[in-house]
């Protein structure tokens, strides 16, 4: 099985430390924060890694070189222009090939079990399983309603925020559907299956929620839930950055995949 990592993104948020230094390269308990969903990656068996860049790439082609010694085998996927969070597939259908495969963002941190999580996909035969997350901070965040079996039945995505407003995938709920039981939100990490190259938009930009999975799951496909309960934290911007800084300097979280030996 193989996976993506996506790092290519210009890290507006975290100005002006992303001026120089590009977001994945951040570093976070001693070592750049892409090494956490690398070393998650790592511990379910998966070493053969595509990271796609554009932001300071060299940076992240440096420090990271080809993988090897992390035990771990990098191709990178430049992109002269920024294709959005689904345009990178486009690209990596070739590498692919006909395997189920894993997207990650190399930006969140969490103790998943990401075996698990496969099993659940594969069990449920789904075309895809996004990892799931309950917020508890009180901030807005786009919904991703499930039932009591772990089908996405209904993706609020977030149109505005001032004023908050969603555009709902499907529309309205179909009326043989039993209302879902709750919604979550995504923290960084889904697994596919290479039946979604025949549904993705040709051309980049596009966008995997609003161009993908929004109209996936208002065509009743099946994409599945999988609920994560444990550590989740992710950089969405500067202030994020300083408190995942902090927290990680005072008190860093004991994680089974970090014992493996990521670092050259």
């Amino acid at each position: 099985m193989k996976a993506l990592v996506l790092a290519a993104g210009l890290g507006e948020r975290a100005r002006p430390l992303t001026e120089k230094i590009p977001k994945p390269m951040l570093a976070v308990g001693g070592r750049p924060l892409i090494h956490y969903p690398l070393a998650l990656l790592k511990r379910a068996g998966i070493t053969q890694v595509a990271i796609n860049v554009h932001h300071l790439a060299g940076e992240i082609q440096r420090g990271l070189g080809d993988g090897k010694s992390f035990g771990i085998d990098i191709t990178y996927s430049p992109e002269p222009t920024l294709a959005g969070t689904g345009g990178p597939l486009n690209a990596l259908r070739g590498y692919f090939g006909a395997e189920t495969f894993v997207l990650a963002n190399s930006d969140s941190i969490l103790d998943l079990d990401l075996a698990a999580m496969i099993a659940f996909h594969r069990q449920r035969g789904a075309i895809a399983t996004i990892a799931l997350f309950k917020p508890t901070d009180g901030r807005e965040y786009e919904h991703l309603e499930v039932d009591a079996k772990g089908r996405i039945q209904r993706m609020r995505l977030i149109k505005t925020r001032n004023p908050l407003a969603y555009n709902d995938y499907p529309a309205a709920p179909a009326p043989d559907e039993p209302p879902p039981v709750d919604w979550y939100m995504y923290p960084g990490i889904m697994v596919m299956e290479p039946a979604i190259f025949d549904l993705i938009p040709k051309t980049p930009p596009w966008a995997l929620f609003a161009g993908l999975y929004g109209p996936m799951v208002a065509n009743r496909l099946p994409v599945f839930g999988y609920v994560h309960r444990g550590f989740f934290r992710t950089v969405d911007d500067l202030k994020a950055y300083q408190s995942l800084h902090h927290e990680f300097a005072s008190s860093p979280p004991q994680f089974l995949h970090l014992h493996l030996p990521l670092s050259p």
